[in-house]
């Protein structure tokens, strides 16, 4: 996709304003938090996000799993967690069952968030929350790995669980 002249100021902007929603969340300054924000959250956790978050940018790329071929969704969370000690299911449905549920409200640096795009089991998709009512994630075919806000609707109505690893 060509991106004109116009459009680039755009691009840039909405660059900066990702990288600056993830830095404040990875310095937790208390902007945006959650209740559970406002806890101590687990050092192995803000690794997690820190992980995440140095994959900004690598492609999509459908049964991948590393920086070096590109991500699908459940293979960036698998490997962000794997890169830090944890060893996770590889496959989104069962990415939604691990670790313990955890309430919208109480969702900390590091869950994983699991929406549901379509029907049937294999329509689930799965991100890192990365504070702020953020997630960062690798989001389909011709995109990139890239923070994005919980808040958008149609992030919001897909949210289906969230699920805590890291303690």
């Amino acid at each position: 996709m060509e991106t004109f002249a116009f459009q680039r100021p755009l691009v840039l902007l909405r660059n900066l304003a990702c990288a600056m929603t993830c830095a404040l969340s990875l310095t937790a300054c208390g902007f945006f938090q959650t209740s559970a924000e406002l806890e101590p959250v687990p050092d192995a956790a803000r690794k997690v996000v820190k992980t995440a978050y140095s994959q900004m940018g690598k492609r999509y790329s459908a049964g991948n799993a590393s920086p070096q071929k590109g991500f699908d969704c459940s293979g960036f969370v698998w490997w962000t967690y794997k890169v830090n000690g944890y060893k996770i299911p590889r496959i989104s449905s069962e990415q939604a069952r691990i670790g313990r549920p955890v309430s919208k409200d109480m969702v900390q640096l590091g869950d994983i968030v699991v929406f549901r795009t379509g029907q049937g089991p294999r329509s689930l998709h799965t991100g890192v929350y990365a504070g702020g009512n953020s997630f960062i994630h690798s989001p389909r075919k011709g995109g990139k790995v890239r923070l994005e806000n919980m808040d958008i609707p149609y992030w919001r109505k897909k949210l289906i669980a969230i699920r805590r690893v890291v303690r």
